[in-house]
């Protein structure tokens, strides 16, 4: 029967005779393959009833301990019974996500990743891209040894498979620690791989491209997207064609690395044609994208060193030093192009402006 078509005391019945069964152990070697068969429906009818329902959820919480033991059973029915059970009372949920960390479930779902089972790959993934949802237990998930699994996933993974493992590693990453063992399992050929194939404004792509901006704060991410072919070239590309949110992570990311080391860093970046969508997120960017993109420009101009009173550091004056040293003539008539619209964008905005204050200026004069 449909949840919503239950009266209280049919929902009061379903919930205790479920809790039964999966809470029963059974001493009686004789009847234990009907006890696992128990178990495992009961697990699926718990599935189905938390799908879709936060009371339910909360009403068969005390069934995690049993669903987390049906996960270290032999039976494989059992193992993905009990886990996509768990699955659905994690969701939007952060006790149980809690309850089922400390139950010990991770150390079974980890093991899931040797089974050679992409089904089971993928349930994995989907668990640990919700509990890690969970900010008190990301260190927990983290030193569990899942995030070598999850980095994997990204290479070998099903697109859904890849789609959690970038949300479980994204939610991993607000911890320093775990930060270092996602850097450690080497990410970065397989983020980029992800944003060349992803649209640029979508949500895995973001995700990728907060990883990436995370991971370049390190030295060792900066010398792995360098040193990847195309690694910068995809995050020029995001800066050009991302969402805004996204945008502001890979300006963010190329901005970390030139601050770190301009020397070593300026060239790659120039050489990808990044001056046209940094002279784009100056006018349209958000207020972070704008300033970043700004600071940008400022490193990447030859002269470490601002310009005399005489020639004053504008923007116009940067990117023209910029645009003296570009080789490629298509950059550099594109960053030309691009500074003489922001050029007009700017005295149509002012034009506004002036409009605007005359006409405030006669509405208070007529008054």
């Amino acid at each position: 029967m449909d949840n919503a078509f239950m009266t209280g005391g049919e929902q009061h019945n379903t919930i205790t005779r479920t809790l039964a069964l999966i809470q029963h152990d059974n001493n009686n070697n004789n009847n234990l393959d009907d006890d696992i068969l128990n178990k495992i429906q009961a697990a699926k009818d718990i599935r189905k009833l938390t799908k879709t329902s936060q009371k339910f959820r909360r009403q068969f919480s005390e069934a995690i301990p049993s669903l987390v033991s049906m996960l270290k059973l032999a039976s494989f029915d059992a193992k993905e019974a009990g886990l996509l059970a768990l699955l659905n009372l994690a969701v939007q949920d952060e006790t149980n996500k809690i309850s089922i960390v400390d139950a010990g479930a991770l150390e079974p779902i980890v093991t899931f990743y040797q089974l050679g089972d992409l089904k089971m790959q993928e349930h994995a993934t989907a668990s640990l891209a919700t509990l890690s949802a969970s900010t008190v237990k990301r260190s927990t998930i983290g030193a569990s040894g899942c995030i070598p699994f999850l980095v994997e996933i990204l290479d070998q993974g099903t697109p859904q498979a890849k789609m959690d493992a970038v949300m479980a590693l994204f939610n991993l990453s607000s911890e320093k620690d775990n930060l270092t063992h996602i850097l450690s399992s080497q990410p970065i050929p397989y983020l980029v791989n992800i944003l060349n194939s992803s649209k640029k404004s979508s949500k895995i792509s973001e995700r990728c491209s907060a990883l990436i901006e995370s991971l370049v704060s390190f030295e060792e991410g900066r010398v792995s997207l360098t040193s990847e072919d195309g690694g910068v070239l995809a995050v020029v590309e995001v800066l050009e064609r991302g969402s805004p949110q996204n945008r502001e992570h890979a300006v963010g990311t190329l901005l970390t690395m030139c601050q770190s080391d301009r020397c070593r860093y300026r060239e790659p970046i120039l050489k990808e044609g990044v001056i046209p969508g940094l002279l784009e997120l100056t006018v349209q960017g958000t207020p972070n994208s704008q300033t970043k993109a700004h600071t940008l420009l400022r490193l990447l101009r030859e002269s470490p060193y601002p310009r005399s009173e005489l020639e004053p550091d504008t923007l116009e004056n940067i990117v023209c030093d910029i645009i003296s040293q570009i080789e490629s003539e298509e950059q550099s008539g594109n960053a030309k192009q691009m500074l003489a619209d922001m050029v007009q964008v700017s005295m149509e905005q002012s034009l506004r402006h002036l409009q605007q204050r005359a006409l405030v200026t006669s509405e208070v004069s007529l008054k």
